[in-house]
């Protein structure tokens, strides 16, 4: 992040929960800073844009045509030295979208993956961050098989959910192979288990331990928050190592050995690359 002026940050998945709290914390840390905020929802995202003084656009990620249409949108802007991809969540499926993916994949990992695509050459400009909202999901739910990143066979949410997730650790490993040289730096972590709006469009044990009484006993968004403020004001090489993965606590996170392999990494960004019909600089 530029130390001399102030900073242009980008939050998806910010009219609740995790990105909204981060969306205050940083205001209060960094008031000159200038926050874009993205969303889902139009009245709460232009709520919590109200309350932070920020800008703010609505983009639905299953419907990659929104997400094209904010990428040509935030090209505008002069600068961005942070890009939290942060939105995401877990669904029932598989369901095919109308871009002809599975739900969980596409908000997950193609969204985030396509955005930074489209914005790679005023991320690179900036030398900026991005930063991954991952999960300890994807080393605990997630059985990867690279021939059906999707999860269309053996689908459950758990397993499409921690699949995606690793995804994003993948993309930022990858992400930081090809570009750091050139002044990109990135970085995935795990908010922790938080009490927010997680696992309101799926069912099982997953929705019934966010959706019931026993989300008391997780923490709550402002921690979360915390975390993806700590990963987007800290400066790369002194608060965290780019193509890091990092646990709730700040530390270096468990992973698989799918989580750490480089060629995977490789093949999953090139796959995704296909799919999306999308090159790289």
């Amino acid at each position: 992040m530029d130390t001399v002026t102030a900073p242009t940050i980008v939050i998806t998945g910010a009219s609740d929960g995790i990105g909204a709290a981060a969306a205050r914390l940083l205001r209060a840390a960094l008031p000159d800073s200038r926050l874009v905020l993205v969303g889902r929802n139009p009245g709460k995202t232009a709520a919590i844009a109200a309350e932070t003084g920020a800008e703010h656009h609505v983009a639905d990620y299953a419907r990659l045509d929104e997400v094209r249409d904010l990428a040509a949108t935030l090209r505008g802007l002069e600068r961005i030295d942070v890009l939290a991809n942060n939105a995401g969540s877990m669904f029932d499926g598989p369901i095919r979208t109308a871009d002809g993916f599975e739900l969980t994949w596409q908000v997950n990992q193609l969204a985030p993956y396509l955005l930074t695509n489209l914005l790679l050459p005023t991320l690179l400009s900036s030398r900026a961050s991005v930063v991954a909202t991952s999960s300890v999901a994807s080393a605990f739910l997630s059985r990867f098989d690279p021939t059906d990143p999707e999860t269309q066979r053996n689908f459950s949410p758990a397993r499409a959910y921690g699949n995606s997730k690793l995804g994003n650790v993948l993309f930022t490993r990858e992400l930081h192979t090809r570009y750091h040289a050139r002044g990109l730096n990135t970085v995935a972590f795990h908010p922790g288990v938080i009490a927010t709006n997680f696992g309101a469009e799926t069912s099982g044990v997953i929705h019934y331990g966010y959706q019931t009484a026993i989300a008391r006993m997780f923490r709550p968004a402002p921690d979360g928050g915390r975390n993806l403020a700590y990963f987007v004001a800290g400066v790369p090489g002194i608060h965290w190592e780019s193509g890091s993965y990092y646990n709730d606590r700040r530390r270096p996170g468990i992973q698989k050995r799918a989580g750490r392999d480089p060629e995977l990494a490789a093949r999953v960004f090139e796959d995704t690359a296909d799919a999306l019909g999308v090159s790289w600089e």
